[in-house]
């Protein structure tokens, strides 16, 4: 069986395209349609169902691509090392959001990126948990950090870490409501305040509402910025409340830029998953990288 033609099934799968694989492939649409062709004759079975935007694999074509998947990318991953020069460093593609890649993931990877002999050059890209599995499953990168557990054998995921949200505002907003009226009032004594969130809608925070009081927050977004980081600081200023990660606001509470507005018995959680394409666990790289995750996020808190 022709590798080229396997190459392309393979793209295909993963993009649910053949428009999206004619790009990746550097192709055009017509080439992919026909190698896809050639390939099913080949089989002597369907291997995608043509919808009106993409196509859907067969029960063929999800096994085939289960099985071919893994041997192609340690073939690439060959091509792209080189068999001759051991000097060069492979390099791992990691993608996920950008607060918790940049503050948790990045600093535990680099160091693997010395010189013992068995380093990697380290490439990061950020994005949301659609984008990051699309990349992933597309081959753009080797490795996801996620919030959403993807679907398919193509792709596998390992529970990382869970990450605790902590309702805040600067002092001057608890001063003004007062502790009693919070504990009284609960959500209610919130309805004020403005809000400061990633999205308009207010993911973090109708999360915390929905766990915590089993509502809907009242107030819309006064500040939008899509950025945990900057939203921990528009709350240190004094723009509103708002549910961060323990994790990102953990030195702001200590230093008393920002205070806890509430400390419920069971705080919200969210779960963080390690993804990788299935079968590439193989990869001496990338088997270190998500080993060396997982053994960091056991001291993460």
């Amino acid at each position: 069986m022709d590798l080229a033609l396997l190459r392309t099934f393979v793209t295909v799968h993963r993009a649910g395209s053949f428009t999206r694989a004619a790009a990746l492939l550097g192709l055009s649409q017509p080439a992919v349609t026909s190698q896809i062709r050639t390939l099913e004759r080949q089989l002597g079975r369907p291997l995608f169902l043509r919808q009106a935007r993409g196509v859907t694999p067969t029960t063929i074509g999800d096994e085939l691509a289960h099985k071919a998947a893994p041997h192609l990318d340690a073939l690439v991953e060959i091509t792209e090392t080189g068999l001759d020069d051991e000097s060069s460093l492979r390099s791992l593609h990691l993608a996920g959001p950008p607060e918790f890649t940049a503050e948790r993931a990045l600093p535990a990877l680099t160091e693997l990126t010395g010189e013992d002999g068995q380093g990697f050059a380290l490439r990061a890209s950020f994005g949301n948990a659609e984008e990051t599995l699309e990349g992933l499953a597309a081959g753009h990168h080797d490795l996801a950090i996620t919030t959403a557990r993807p679907r398919g054998a193509l792709l596998t995921a390992t529970p990382l870490c869970d990450e605790e949200h902590v309702l805040v505002a600067a002092p001057r907003w608890a001063d003004r409501i007062g502790s009693k009226t919070l504990r009284l009032k609960g959500a209610h004594a919130l309805e004020d305040l403005p809000v400061v969130e990633v999205h308009e809608s207010l993911p973090f925070v109708s999360r915390y509402w929905a766990s915590v009081y089993d509502s809907r927050p009242a107030a819309p977004g006064t500040v939008i910025v899509p950025d945990l980081r900057a939203v921990l600081a528009c709350a240190a200023a004094g723009a509103g409340l708002a549910v961060l990660p323990r994790y990102l606001c953990a030195a702001a509470l200590e230093r008393g830029d920002v205070v806890a507005l509430h400390d419920p018995p069971v705080p919200p959680l969210r779960t963080y998953f390690l993804v990788v394409r299935t079968g590439t666990l193989t990869m001496p790289h990338i088997a270190r990288a998500h080993e060396w995750l997982l053994r960091a996020a056991s001291d993460w808190v």
